[in-house]
């Protein structure tokens, strides 16, 4: 029996009207509308793309948006002064800088500058502690946007074996954390991982967060698990795909998610509802 598709545009569009209703209302009521401040630095093609969907997204939901373009020879000092003018400004309420930098940047003294309360993207160590804690400001936008979908989706967490493939800061780790938080029983694999599918094959809950075309076969998966698919790559005829091998996966699987379709465009949803809480929080 082939696996239900998990439509994450379909979830995406609901959460994002009820964004906008909020949106409109805090406007409304505060005059305060919500604005995110994205910065990209040098022309990463995939990297621009991300930055024009965030801005259309921010438009559609009624948002005030801008996009900070710098060439990629931006001195590190350069992008610094660039948050603190964003950190003063009122009509700003998250900061983003699109990732990865030029390697004449360092990575996380710019994620130190932003301020916690307009770090919409959780990547702040502060911020990050919080989540640790289950206290927090914002959630991390992808592992944010799984838990929502597995949340409108009535797939339960708890008590559950969940096996999260991957350990970045980004997604995996986050990740593992949100899914603890939701009592779900979690191992966290990686490169090091022996017998990778002995590991994945207890899942009932299957994320994929490692960035190879393909990666996760039939074989490694139990069947009716659920299988999310965080991936986003280019496959030999480059054609936009997941880790997982949809078509092969789907069939074992009781649910998963299409890429594209599926997680990608909740990551921006959940991006939204970050820079609407800290709008909000600013009208308390």
């Amino acid at each position: 029996m082939a696996a239900k598709i998990i439509d994450g545009k379909k979830i995406s569009a609901a959460v994002r009207e009820e964004i906008k209703a909020r949106a409109a209302a805090l406007t409304e009521r505060t005059g305060i509308v919500p604005g995110l401040a994205v910065i990209i630095v040098g022309e990463n093609p995939a990297s621009q793309v991300y930055v024009r969907n965030k801005k259309k997204a921010c438009e559609d939901a009624g948002f005030y948006s801008v996009v900070i373009e710098l060439p990629g020879d931006t001195e590190q000092k350069t992008l610094l002064a660039k948050i603190a003018e964003l950190k003063e400004d009122p009509r700003i309420h998250g900061i983003l800088v699109q990732l990865p930098l030029p390697e004449q940047i360092d990575e996380q003294a710019v994620i130190a500058a932003i301020p916690p309360e307009k770090d919409v993207d959780a990547f702040h160590p502060e911020n990050v502690g919080h989540i640790l804690i289950g206290d927090h400001r914002f959630l991390p936008c992808t592992p944010a946007g799984v838990m929502k979908m597995l949340e409108i989706e009535g797939i339960p967490v708890a008590g559950r074996e969940c096996v999260v493939i991957g350990r970045s800061n980004i997604v995996g780790k986050p990740m593992a954390v949100l899914l603890l938080q939701a009592n779900g029983t979690v191992t966290v694999c990686h490169s090091r991982t022996k017998n990778l599918p002995e590991v994945t094959r207890r899942a009932d809950i299957l994320v994929s967060a490692v960035g190879k075309a393909g990666f996760v076969t039939a074989d490694m998966v139990k069947e009716g698990a659920v299988v999310i698919d965080v991936g986003m790559n280019r496959n030999a005829e480059g054609k936009l795909c997941g880790d997982v091998d949809f078509a092969a996966v789907s069939e074992v699987a009781s649910a998963i998610t299409p890429v594209p379709g599926g997680v990608g465009v909740m990551t921006i949803t959940m991006l939204l509802e970050n820079t609407l809480r800290a709008a909000e929080a600013k009208a308390l």
